[in-house]
């Protein structure tokens, strides 16, 4: 089964993915964390995306497909996968298509996240990320505070603020970018008939734990 995750930054799409993965037993594959690693520890990789996501750019097509396109051949996604981060336009949806196309699997389900704009800023100027990459736990010191002051309850890692949360132009730019370039896929893939929109927010008191609950019923119906 292969889901795409839609929304913009900080509408919780790596929780709501994360639970998700973890049930159906499929790899979460978020370009942004593969970025950030390959950022962390300085590779080739790393050094050209950082050139964009420092700015709130997006990176391009030629460095981003073909880093898709090889993950989804590894063993673990032969049975599915959870796209978060990627398509971001209309082009790579259909080149996404394409690639699925060659393996014999499609695009089976859509989740759209929406969040009010001010609560997706203060979410991720308040973020805070697991610095070991292989445990990557996230949580919001207002709404999903450690238990111990900057240590991650799951591994005992220092957390830190990603450095493209900590500021509010940057977060402005992504959100700018967002709508522009990556809120078309919603009426793309709507067209197609396998959208599911889902409003999360603290104001209505659902959470991303309250969506991935309801999809994951519903997929197992």
């Amino acid at each position: 089964m292969i889901i795409i995750m839609l929304g913009a930054q900080g509408t919780g799409k790596g929780t709501v993915a994360g639970l998700i993965s973890e049930s159906l037993e499929i790899p979460q594959i978020s370009t942004g964390d593969i970025f950030r690693k390959n950022i962390s520890e300085k590779t080739s990789l790393g050094i050209e995306a950082d050139k964009y996501m420092s700015k709130g750019d997006l990176v391009p097509d030629e460095i981003t497909v073909p880093m898709i396109e090889n993950r989804l051949k590894c063993d673990d996604a032969k049975n599915g996968a959870i796209l978060d981060g990627f398509p971001r336009t209309i082009k790579q949806a259909e080149i996404l298509d394409e690639m699925l196309s060659k393996i014999g699997k499609k695009v089976d389900l859509v989740i759209n996240l929406v969040t009010p704009r001010d609560e997706i800023i203060d979410r991720m100027l308040t973020r805070r990320v697991c610095t070991n990459q292989d445990c990557k736990a996230t949580y919001n010191i207002k709404l999903h505070p450690p238990k111990v002051e900057n240590v991650c309850d799951k591994c005992g890692a220092k957390l830190k603020q990603r450095e493209d949360d900590s500021d509010p132009k940057a977060i402005n730019k992504r959100l700018e970018i967002y709508e522009e370039k990556t809120s078309p896929l919603v009426e793309f893939y709507e067209n197609k008939g396998v959208l599911r929109t889902e409003k999360v927010s603290i104001s209505i008191n659902r959470m991303g734990p309250d969506v991935a609950k309801d999809i994951l019923g519903e997929i197992k119906k």
